[in-house]
C-alpha cells in the first residue's frame, strides 16, 4: 500500500530560509541612509552666522545656494568660487530650480558684497530668492 501524496512530500522536503537577499537589502538600506545624511551636511557645512528670523522654512535640495561669509568669499553649493564665475555656474543650476535661488549671508558680512551678488544672481536669470536666515531664539 503507498502513502498518500502530502504525508510522502513532508517527509521529502525539509523548508529552509535563505538571509543572504535579505542581509543584501539591509547593507544597500544602509549605504542608501549614509550617503544621503552625508550630502545633506555638506551643504550647510559652511560656517556663517545667519540673521534671525521667527518664521523659516526648509532649503529643498534641488535649489542652488549661494553663500557669502563675513570674510566676503563667496560659495555656489558650498564650492568656492568667484563673482567672474558666478553667472556662468547659476546659469543652469537657475533652469532646473525654476528661478528660484538661495542666498545665505553672514549678519556681519557686507552689505554691499551681497547686493553685487544679488546682481548677478538676477543678470543668471534668477527670478525669486530664498533668503537663509536661523530660526528666532524665544
Amino acid at each position: 500500500m503507498t502513502r498518500p501524496l502530502r504525508r510522502r512530500m513532508q517527509e521529502t522536503s525539509e523548508l529552509s530560509f535563505d538571509f543572504a537577499p535579505m542581509v543584501d537589502i539591509v547593507l544597500l538600506l544602509l549605504i542608501f541612509f549614509f550617503l544621503t545624511s552625508n550630502l545633506n551636511s555638506q551643504r550647510n557645512a559652511l560656517p556663517l552666522d545667519l540673521p534671525r528670523a521667527s518664521q523659516t522654512v526648509r532649503e529643498t535640495p534641488e535649489l542652488p545656494i549661494v553663500s557669502l561669509d563675513d570674510a566676503g568669499k563667496l560659495y555656489l553649493n558650498g564650492t568656492p568660487t568667484t563673482l567672474g564665475k558666478l553667472g556662468a555656474q547659476l546659469r543652469p543650476l537657475i533652469k532646473v530650480s525654476g528661478g528660484v535661488v538661495g542666498l545665505r549671508a553672514d549678519e556681519k558680512g557686507n552689505y554691499g558684497g551681497v547686493v553685487r551678488v544679488m546682481d548677478i544672481i538676477k543678470a543668471a536669470g534668477g527670478e525669486r530668492l530664498a533668503l537663509g536666515t536661523q530660526a528666532a531664539t524665544p
